[in-house]
């Protein structure tokens, strides 16, 4: 019995195009905007529709190579999705006082 190669594993439809590390967030293109500062994520079922809504978008923008910047966040909105495990998905717009990595005046 002769030994078998190894098929390469299909490509996950979630990951989106590699880069040159293999990681889809070094697409040149520039993030896709999302202003969140009027979503309603506070109340009764809110947090979870919105967790569900953000991680389904930041889903589709993964499918089609992109990444999600997410403005107008507040804390709490940042907390929530802290708490899902979800806030390392999304590029963020910095808050007011935060420094902006990466730029110099």
């Amino acid at each position: 019995m002769s030994p078998r190669t190894p098929r390469p594993a299909p490509p996950d439809p979630g990951a989106g195009p590699p880069g040159p590390a293999g990681n889809h967030r070094s697409d040149p293109r520039p993030p896709v905007a999302v202003d969140v500062s009027g979503l309603p994520y506070r109340g009764a079922g809110r947090g979870l529709a919105a967790v569900a809504a953000l991680a389904r978008l930041g889903l589709a923008a993964r499918r089609a190579g992109r990444q999600v910047r997410l403005t107008g966040a507040d804390p709490g909105l940042r907390a929530l999705l802290g708490r899902s495990g979800l806030a390392g998905e999304f590029q963020w717009e910095p808050e007011e006082g935060e420094e902006v990595r990466g730029v110099q005046e």
